[in-house]
């Protein structure tokens, strides 16, 4: 609507003046339109009417936080789902997406539209259809991410091996082997050091979206460690494949949270006041879901790992396993199991790639001053593209990246 003020001007104007007979009429749509706004009920519901709209405006803004932020996006380029992938076990097709998606991958909408079919992670000028925005640095400077496919297979020993596992109720349960060998020795990624400092990274919360999954395995190098989701379809193909590029691999237990059930980290929950029987019972439910991995990492668990008689139970369960416990810093200071280890930083708590490149650094710091460092992240596009860029770069700053195993102790 226009003012008084830009109604004055328009009317000295080289607009034709509207005649007296129309002055007249408008002047008395005025009084009419003046005399509705004064019913008591109109003017509230026109201040009600203003309040909603700019409502949505601020909902509208507040829905993209990092709007105006420079970006980049990374092509999202799709496979045929019928692919085969070839592994220890021979030629396999891979499963298609389903499950119980307990573990929230999708929290942040990131794989709308990714379904069955996967992606490689490139660089890309402009939008296409399916791609990841990377938020980058408040100063604009720029972060390139490499085109890059699928890097050459350095494999490991299939699984399951001899000697290694017993049949359960679930499937094949880890065992120590009757020479002293553990599942945490022979699923290891070997390792040798070059006398530079270490520094480690987990991928995890693998096997539930097909595109992310395939991109871990094959884009980034092998040194790196990466976790698997119990419940994933297809679990044993995908740990065949991430072994069979070289990967080492972790298997996720569900751990009670100091919110549940607010926060669900799904079926088969190590619970604290549940019974010994029944923690075991969900313990041999989730090591029987496949073979090939050298131990366990938690998912959630912030009360379950600070319960002082289910927690050690626990890593007491997997140290009569062989198996190696692994947590993402919750955990720190529990003793027990084969091997110990906690992450010294979550990368990703906050989905940006500016504050992923910003652990990853602390990493390389604590690395530097300590000798070794450990970090955990999950599978989002955004995290993979800036661990990609950043294992690159390591061996020039002085640094060796190194299995998660490498960093664990007895």
């Amino acid at each position: 609507m226009f003012t008084r003020k830009k109604l004055s001007a328009l009317s000295s104007s080289s607009l034709v003046r509207p005649s007296g007979s129309v002055q007249a009429r408008l002047r008395g749509i005025g009084t009419h339109l003046w005399a509705g706004v004064k019913k008591p009920y109109v003017a509230p519901l026109l201040a009600l009417g203003v309040l909603a709209g700019a409502g949505a405006l601020f909902l509208g803004l507040a829905a993209n936080p990092e709007a105006g932020s420079p970006q980049i996006r990374v092509n999202l380029a799709r496979f045929t789902p019928t692919e085969t992938h070839a592994n220890e076990t021979g030629e396999m097709p891979l499963a298609p997406l389903s499950g119980d998606a307990a573990f929230g991958l999708d929290s942040v909408g990131m794989f709308e539209g990714s379904s069955a079919s996967g992606f490689a992670l490139q660089a890309e000028a402009g939008p296409v259809d399916g791609t990841a925005v990377i938020t980058l640095p408040d100063d604009g400077s720029p972060i390139t991410v490499p085109a890059r496919g699928k890097l050459a297979a350095r494999p490991l020993t299939p699984a399951p091996i001899a000697g290694l596992f017993e049949p359960g109720p679930d499937g094949n349960l880890p065992i120590i082997g009757a020479d002293g060998r553990t599942p945490s020795q022979a699923y290891a990624r070997p390792f040798k050091s070059n006398g530079k400092p270490r520094v480690a990274l987990i991928v995890g919360g693998l096997g539930l979206n097909p595109a992310t999954t395939r991109a871990a395995i094959e884009q980034l190098p092998a040194e790196v460690t990466l976790s698997f989701v119990p419940y994933a379809d297809g679990l044993q193909n995908w740990i065949n494949m991430a072994r069979a590029q070289g990967h080492e691999v972790l298997i996720e237990m569900p751990m009670e949270p100091v919110d549940y059930p607010a926060t669900d980290p799904g079926p088969k929950t190590l619970m604290i006041k549940q019974s010994a029987d029944e923690t075991q019972s969900r313990l041999k439910w989730v090591l029987g879901q496949a073979s090939g991995y050298f131990g366990v990492i938690n998912y959630q668990g912030s009360a379950f790992l600070r319960d002082k008689t289910a927690a050690p139970a626990f890593t007491n369960a997997l140290k009569l396993r062989g198996l190696t416990f692994i947590d993402d810093g919750q955990g720190r200071g529990l003793t027990g199991a084969w091997g110990r280890a906690s992450a010294d930083r979550v990368v990703d708590a906050q989905l940006n790639a500016a504050s992923i490149q910003n652990q990853l650094s602390g990493l390389e710091a604590t690395a530097k001053a300590r000798g070794h460092a450990l970090g955990t992240g999950f599978a989002y596009p955004v995290t993979l593209a800036v661990a990609i860029k950043w294992t690159q770069g390591l061996e020039e700053k002085g640094l060796q990246l190194a299995p998660a195993s490498a960093i664990a102790r007895p």
